[in-house]
């Protein structure tokens, strides 16, 4: 059964990998989804981290245990030319409750990889995540081609990519703000990575965002990105952040940041959130999420994205 499964996932990879080549080449992608739970007994994500794979299982339905998943990495890493080290494997589950997603390890497996000819660091080894949401990639494109002269507000700003690829398109000014030190030096890396730092033109900002919100500048910004985290209950900020609880109210408060004109790029990947009615009254809204999933993701749902402009 095993070797069936291996079997059919390695096919299913090299069958992905044809399809893409052609896109990926055009692209000058590097970074990208070679297998995205296409086959249903086989639930589990996997990236192509320029040599590496990172894949993660899903355990909704308990189909595959961690040590198939892991053989099954391995065989497939095997036929594509990838050594075992290179090969990392995450189990993710459905958040609940108050939980959220904490640091697994501590193997540092870092390194460089390149996006639309900016570099950034990723960790295969330490988070659930890698440091670069590659469903994200369109939207931070966009975001860098409109960000000539422009002062960029990146909210839930992890580890900084949106706000690379503003400064690489000319932003005059970027404000990041995380409550995470650790994302925030991460974020700080990654501008060094492409030759900027941090000061008066792109500072880092370690504060709750609700708390930021309505201290800061007014009518000051031309672009918002929000991109929260669907449930967080960190240390470090009083009380809860739920994305559908509290969007309006981090809506209300970018509005307010931003100049007439100016739009803000709200995502979530959470795949029950509905937008707030009545936000007609306030913004133009364009509906993005279709044209912002990238041709690597056979799942259609991995994010949410809306462009709202403001009136």
């Amino acid at each position: 059964m095993a070797d069936l499964r291996a079997e059919m996932l390695i096919n299913r990879v090299r069958k992905n990998r044809r399809m893409l080549k052609p896109w990926l080449r055009r692209e000058s992608v590097s970074c990208y989804r070679l297998y995205d739970r296409d086959i249903p007994e086989l639930p589990m994500a996997i990236d192509w981290y320029e040599g590496a794979l990172h894949a993660a299982v899903f355990q909704r339905k308990r189909e595959l245990e961690p040590g198939e998943a892991k053989s099954l990495l391995l065989e497939l890493g095997a036929a594509l030319g990838v050594a075992e080290q290179d090969c990392f494997l995450k189990s993710r589950a459905r958040q609940k409750g108050e939980t959220q997603y904490q640091a697994l390890d501590a193997g540092g497996a870092k390194r460089i990889v390149s996006e639309a000819g900016l570099k950034f660091e990723v960790n295969l080894s330490d988070y659930l995540d890698t440091g670069l949401f590659l469903d994200n990639r369109p939207a931070r494109q966009w975001i860098g081609a409109q960000a000539e002269g422009k002062k960029l507000l990146n909210l839930f700003a992890y580890t900084g990519a949106f706000t690379v690829h503003a400064a690489a398109g000319g932003a005059a000014e970027t404000i990041s703000v995380d409550l995470s030190t650790t994302y925030l030096d991460w974020a700080t890396r990654n501008l060094q990575l492409n030759g900027m730092r941090v000061g008066l033109r792109h500072q880092m900002l370690k504060t709750d965002v609700l708390d930021y919100l309505p201290h800061a500048p007014g009518n000051y910004f031309d672009l918002v990105v929000l991109d929260p985290p669907t449930f967080s209950n960190s240390k470090s900020m009083e009380g809860t952040l739920d994305v559908q609880r509290d969007h309006r109210q981090m809506l209300s408060g970018a509005w307010r940041c931003l100049k007439p004109g100016g739009a803000v790029y709200f995502s979530t990947n959470n795949r029950r959130f509905n937008l707030a009615e009545g936000l007609e009254s306030s913004w133009r809204i364009e509906p993005m999420s279709e044209a912002s999933i990238p041709d690597d993701f056979r799942d259609r749902r991995a994010h949410q994205l809306w462009r709202l402009e403001k009136l």
